[in-house]
């Protein structure tokens, strides 16, 4: 065999073990490609169509699903927004100024994101609400719960990084109110500031944070929204009786709940329109379409009607570090009701104490709204002093002591 025959043969052998080599990534690739799609079928028929579902879930239920596509609309529309938006001091307020007036269709995705984070705080108050009235932050949905309170907590610093962004008046005094806070955080407090304002004062670099965190903590939210979701599918879903529901007593997720979803989405779709397309203003102030001016003060400096209620106890206290305390704590409480807890008894339905203290603390909860965005006077500050003693007093005393007095009762009644 000669020296041409040896390399006509190698040369043959490699553009055989060539062609074998991409048969054998392609069939790999297409097994892969077909195992991924037939386990995301299976996810989804196992986590959505075939969920099961306890036969007695009322509208109240809605209120979960419709925040998460309200998280997708506010990713999606703040997307688009971002990339008309001017994250300078010289630049931010012109820009949305551009948005509205020059991008086409800029107005109805601004008045979208804008009436959207309103909607979101709504949709998550009820939701919140309704998991408070029937006991499902009671075992084994604690870790649910305590993610809920996760998100919550993320939401209002994406909302208020937000509501910076604008550079109107209220923009800039309530950014150098609010971070002006920090200071009174023992030994690091003035460190924190610093970091925030980038500066000696709220300037280019903090729009410049605010904008990038803004961006940033809906993926977060989402991220979490899905462990939240992961840990809900773990124990299913609560029910109106608060009983435990076995197997029989359930139905498929689809069609049955999934279309009852669907209108509770439709009818939120027009209640969001109505605001959108007629109202679009109304929820804003009207300080904030004036440009931000670091020489002038406004007369009395209010945030977005869903941060009021705690607003109205940061007021309540007169000690600075003691109003930041009581604020911060009025959100960490939440964790605690898992925990604090002593009923036997899940659902408010079947608990008569508990059910007239509940709509004490919902009464209480829109008096420290209403308060919040009152002028800084003595019948306002007392008056959010007694809705903020209430609202300690409900997660720290009346939920242990209510469940001890039921227990009591049970016994006394079967004995």
């Amino acid at each position: 065999m000669t020296t041409k025959d040896i390399l006509t043969n190698l040369k043959q052998n490699y553009n055989t073990n060539k062609l074998s080599n991409i048969f054998s990534i392609a069939s790999f690739i297409s097994t892969n490609i077909r195992w991924n799609i037939n386990y995301l079928l299976a996810f989804v028929d196992n986590h959505i169509i075939h969920y099961p579902t306890p036969i007695n879930l009322s509208y109240a239920w809605s209120f979960g699903s419709t925040a998460g596509i309200c998280l997708v609309i506010q990713i999606v529309s703040g997307i688009f927004l971002a990339m008309h938006y001017t994250p300078h001091i010289d630049l931010a307020f012109s820009s949305v100024e551009h948005i509205m007036r020059d991008v086409k269709y800029g107005w109805f995705i601004r008045y979208v994101h804008a009436n959207g984070a309103s909607m979101f705080f709504i949709v998550v108050y009820c939701h919140i609400f309704r998991g408070l009235y029937y006991g499902s932050y009671m075992h084994p949905r604690q870790l649910l719960w305590c993610s809920g309170v996760v998100i919550f907590i993320l939401m209002m610093a994406t909302a208020f990084m937000g509501y910076v962004l604008p550079w109107g008046q209220m923009s800039f005094w309530g950014a150098t109110v609010i971070t002006s806070l920090f200071t009174a955080v023992p030994v690091a407090g003035q460190t924190i500031v610093d970091w925030l304002w980038g500066g000696f004062t709220v300037n280019n670099p903090t729009l410049n944070r605010f904008f990038s965190l803004h961006f940033f903590l809906p993926f977060i939210i989402a991220g979490v929204s899905i462990i939240h979701l992961a840990l809900l599918h773990k124990d299913g879903s609560n029910n109106p009786l608060g009983v435990s529901v076995d197997n029989a007593d359930k139905v498929p997720f689809y069609p049955y709940f999934f279309v009852k979803d669907l209108y509770a989405f439709y009818c939120f779709l027009f209640f969001f329109g109505i605001f959108v397309f007629y109202f679009p203003n109304v929820l804003g102030h009207p300080d904030n379409y004036i440009p931000a001016d670091p020489m002038q003060t406004p007369p009395h400096i209010v945030p977005e009607w869903y941060f009021l209620p705690f607003y109205a106890i940061l007021r309540s206290i007169p000690d600075k570090l003691g109003g930041v305390a009581a604020m911060g704590g009025a959100l960490v409480i939440l964790f605690a009701i898992p925990f604090t807890n002593t009923s036997e008894i899940r659902s408010t339905k079947f608990r008569p104490i508990f059910k007239i203290l509940y709509w004490l603390l919902v009464a209480d909860f829109i008096i420290l709204g209403w308060v919040g965005q009152k002028p800084v006077e003595d019948i306002y500050i007392l008056i959010g002093q007694i809705a903020t003693v209430y609202y300690f007093l409900f997660f720290t005393v009346l939920i242990p002591l209510v469940g001890i007095i039921e227990y009591k009762l049970i016994h006394y009644k079967n004995n």
